[in-house]
């Protein structure tokens, strides 16, 4: 192959790439490829328009900007693909009934799509926590960020003593099983586990049935009290593995969860709203000479008074006005929102670029106002 021929391949000037992708500098990426995962489940496999490499720890997540119906809304998606393979990146969704964004992903976005993002974020990965053992816990779409922990050790040949327990509706909802089981048969240190709550309509599960319980993590992992576990999922499912692991004795300080939903659930809907009606019902507390603020939603017409003390997400919730967030610390930049008259203390955690800043954006989960606001919401 002559150099001629292989500088007019795409592919191999994509892998010649050695700049790193800056999202400061350009946070446009191009869907190349969508492969379907399961019935519901796709994968979108992005990179810039320019080769760049990507950089970042298995685990992490980028938040996207997607224009959807002529609104801007943000979310955050793990990287389901492993840094190992860095010339292109990927994140997989589960397609929500009634979910905005993740219907409008699986009806529009197609390769060539374009769209915007940030990162990459989040402390919740193997590399934060190195070990000699893992135990890799997920439901659901919560399979992601253990997707490409797997992957990673898999690519490096690292001699890792891994077990993955994943929980599925059915073996038809078992997300990258033909790669796991694959990776388990040709690692001898990495073990794969899927618990199924019923039988698919073409595969009848032989299998640990039900949910995920003490008896059965035991039968899987029965050295699961010496490993390092990570979980992620549903929060009723992380919840109830929260409660499993201190019943067993579990030393707490070795667990580790992603810290926000990455799915667009009723359920996480119906508690931030029960938890707006709870702190609306308690008495405020006496503000003892601070200093309040108005803050008007331009689109809603909504108006709150915000104490100074008190981020404008905060504030909201008491109200009873529900906003986009997630992570609530400034790092995920769901909560974005455009300021158009006011200011803000915003303490954040890299959630934001200083572009949008200077454009008059603040993410309301740690903007404190200094001033009445008009918020385009």
């Amino acid at each position: 192959m002559t150099s001629a021929s292989t500088s007019a391949e795409p592919a191999a000037a994509r892998l010649a790439a050695s700049a790193p992708w800056d999202a400061e500098a350009d946070d446009a990426l191009v869907c190349l490829a969508v492969r379907d995962e399961t019935h519901d489940v796709k994968t979108f496999v992005l990179a810039p328009k320019e080769p760049r490499r990507f950089a970042y720890a298995p685990g992490q997540f980028l938040t996207f900007s997607f224009e959807v119906g002529g609104e801007t809304i943000h979310r955050c998606y793990t990287i389901s693909s492993a840094p190992t393979r860095p010339n292109a990146v990927s994140f997989t969704v589960k397609r929500v009934p009634g979910g905005p964004v993740s219907n409008w992903l699986h009806d529009n976005l197609k390769p060539g799509s374009v769209v915007r993002a940030l990162g990459p974020m989040g402390e919740f990965s193997c590399f934060t926590h190195p070990a000699k053992k893992y135990l890799l816990l997920s439901g659901g779409s919560g399979v992601t960020p253990m997707m490409s922990m797997a992957r990673t050790f898999h690519d490096l040949g690292e001699a890792r003593d891994v077990a993955f327990v994943h929980s599925a509706r059915s073996p038809a909802d078992i997300v990258f099983r033909g790669e796991l089981e694959t990776i388990a048969r040709l690692d001898p240190g990495f073990r794969f586990h899927a618990v199924c709550e019923t039988d698919s309509p073409n595969e009848t599960w032989t299998g640990p049935k039900g949910r995920l319980s003490l008896d059965i993590l035991r039968e899987a992992v029965p050295d699961f009290l010496e490993r390092e576990v990570f979980v992620c999922g549903p929060k009723p499912y992380m919840d109830a593995v929260r409660a499993m692991l201190k019943e067993a004795g579990f030393d707490m300080a070795r667990h580790h969860q992603e810290s926000f939903d990455f799915g667009e659930l009723p359920e996480a809907e119906q508690e931030a709203a029960a938890e707006a009606g709870k702190e609306l019902d308690a008495e405020a507390a006496p503000t003892g000479g601070v200093r309040t603020f108005r803050v008007e939603f331009a689109k809603t017409r909504r108006v709150l008074e915000c104490p100074e003390n008190e981020t404008v997400l905060d504030a909201a919730r008491k109200a009873g006005i529900r906003l986009p967030s997630s992570c609530a610390k400034g790092l995920c930049g769901t909560c974005k929102s455009k300021l158009t008259s006011g200011t803000v203390a915003m303490t954040h955690a890299g959630g934001i670029r200083q572009r949008e800043i200077d454009a008059g954006m603040a993410l309301l989960c740690c903007s404190k106002p200094t001033s009445d606001l008009v918020v385009e919401r």
